[in-house]
């Protein structure tokens, strides 16, 4: 009997109680009646974030949640029931006590994956999960205590459902023709976007967090979610791609046990573009990352480090779309040559294995790099390459693209690459004299033969003998190929001459046997 008389005595429930379980009995209900107010005298469908559990025990809104996640990367329809969309409240309507549960369950919820390929389907449920993803970025930023190892795992559950995808990229061929694209259409947008950023968002600002304790969290963040990670900067919106970069460049700075793996599986991706596919979006950013990882090299450098130089980085000037990411390209080989001094060498040389030889557009780039490397080189490492260094140089000089010529000649503006000359212009000067004589008299544009009668000055001015004897020397190589030239066209037409003749003589040989065969057969 007494049982029975304090079981009908009303329970005293906190407000998160209170809210849970009287958010609005049904969603129908709750939708029906909008002037309606909650308990704690708020509208109830401004509480609409995360997914409601109606009447339901929390043992149930557990079960629940883990229903949610094992429909993970599927693409919903609407033959199922989104009106547990509704009902949560918001971190600031629950006591401090209960956010952690709350932020759990609204990561469930954030792990369904909506189809964004319909823009009309499901509209309400992919409102009610951006706005929710977006408390969730409050939530993460605003935190204070530690992430515990369940919440993290929440994290990465949710981050993995809605990132890891299978891209459909659009064929490339034919759009990249000598560096240039030929099609200056918009970059490809995630029509996905408006949740994948907030994830995004989410994911920097966790893996950012002080709160975040690294050594727990590298049990989530292991080898393979970063290759998965790794795999999404081929994505084509460059939107993402700048999201991946901040942060997989935080990954590194902060889970130092991953740093020798993320260093091998971007040497990796490099191979397969080099070797391979030559297509793949993300190496601006995946260089733009590797610029500021060279720059916190230790020295002396690592052995690793510079074979990844060789391997790697001075083959990526090969590709033909170089012109995609060759600024990031050049700040990575200067900064290993700021680095180590000796490297310069080296560099000066990969960039004569891959010079292009029919791609002006690729020459003036590697012209500009060439200055750069040049300008941080020490004597020693520049007379090692000089030679086959302004070989190359003569034969852009006398480029019939004005562009190349021109880019080549600006090489003597600049003060150390000029000193470096000027020191060993007895070696440099026999070179290159010859395309700079040939530039005065023959080359057709004249902002080109201004430039080159203006380093032609130069040496002139700083060793006038010098100057005269390599001059004489050209005049005469000069004459030898004149003689050489006739000597050859002679050849030729006695050759011709004498190819006549013998074809009149068979001409004449073979005459009378026609004749005899016709009599023959009368």
């Amino acid at each position: 009997m007494l049982k029975q008389l304090l079981g009908k005595l009303p329970r005293k429930s906190s407000k998160w109680t209170a809210n849970r379980d009287h958010g609005g009995n049904h969603t129908a209900n709750s939708n029906a009646s909008t002037g309606s107010r909650s308990s704690n005298g708020k509208s109830a469908n401004s509480n609409i974030s995360s997914v409601a559990v109606n009447n339901s025990a929390p043992d149930e809104s557990q079960n629940l949640g883990n229903k949610i996640h094992q429909g993970v990367n599927s693409k919903l329809n609407g033959d199922l029931g989104f009106s547990l969309y509704e009902g949560l409240p918001g971190f600031k309507d629950v006591p401090s006590s209960e956010k952690q549960n709350l932020f759990i369950r609204k990561l469930n919820m954030c792990c369904v994956v909506f189809d964004f390929t319909e823009p009309m389907k499901n509209i309400k449920e992919k409102e009610i999960k951006r706005q929710t993803l977006q408390e969730l970025v409050d939530y993460v930023t605003s935190v204070s205590g530690k992430f515990s190892e369940t919440a993290m795992q929440e994290v990465m559950k949710m981050v993995s459902a809605n990132l890891f995808r299978t891209f459909t990229p659009q064929p490339r061929e034919n759009k990249v023709v000598d560096g240039v694209d030929l099609e200056e259409d918009e970059p490809s947008m995630d029509s996905a976007w408006p949740h994948l950023q907030f994830v995004y968002e989410l994911f920097l600002r966790f893996v950012s967090s002080a709160e975040t304790d690294a050594k727990l969290a590298k049990r989530y963040i292991d080898q393979s979610f970063i290759l998965k990670l790794l795999d999404l900067f081929d994505s084509e919106d460059p939107r993402e791609r700048e999201y991946l970069k901040t942060i997989l460049h935080r990954i590194y700075g902060k889970f130092m046990v991953h740093r020798p793996f993320i260093r091998k599986a971007i040497n990796n991706i490099f191979y397969q573009f080099i070797l391979e596919t030559e297509k793949y979006n993300g190496i601006a950013e995946l260089l733009e990352i590797l610029g500021s990882i060279i720059n916190g090299f230790a020295l002396p450098l690592k052995e690793e480090h510079k074979m990844f130089l060789v391997r790697a980085m001075i083959p990526l000037h090969k590709p033909r779309c170089l012109a995609m990411y060759h600024q990031p390209l050049s700040y990575c080989i200067t900064q290993f040559v700021d680095k180590d001094c000796k490297l310069a060498d080296t560099v000066i040389r990969g960039l004569l294995k891959y010079w292009p030889i029919t791609n002006s557009s690729k020459e003036v780039m590697f012209l500009n790099e060439l200055e750069e490397v040049l300008e941080a080189t020490q004597l020693p490492e520049f007379q090692r390459c000089m030679v086959p260094l302004f070989q190359q140089l003569a034969r852009c000089l006398n480029s019939s693209h004005f562009q190349v010529a021109e880019r080549a000649l600006f090489l003597w503006n600049n003060d150390p690459i000029e000193n470096l000359i000027i020191q060993n212009r007895k070696v440099i000067l026999p070179i290159i004299l010859p395309a700079l004589e040939k530039n005065v008299r023959n080359h057709w544009n004249q902002a080109v033969r201004s430039l080159t009668l203006n380093v032609r000055k130069i040496f002139e001015d700083l060793d006038h003998e010098l100057f005269n004897e390599c001059l004489l020397k050209f005049q005469e190589d000069e004459k030898k190929e004149v003689e050489i030239k006739a000597r050859s066209e002679a050849a030729w037409k006695r050759l011709e001459e004498i190819a006549r003749q013998k074809s009149a003589s068979d001409a004449m040989v073979v005459a009378p046997r026609k004749a005899l065969t016709c009599s023959a057969s009368g």
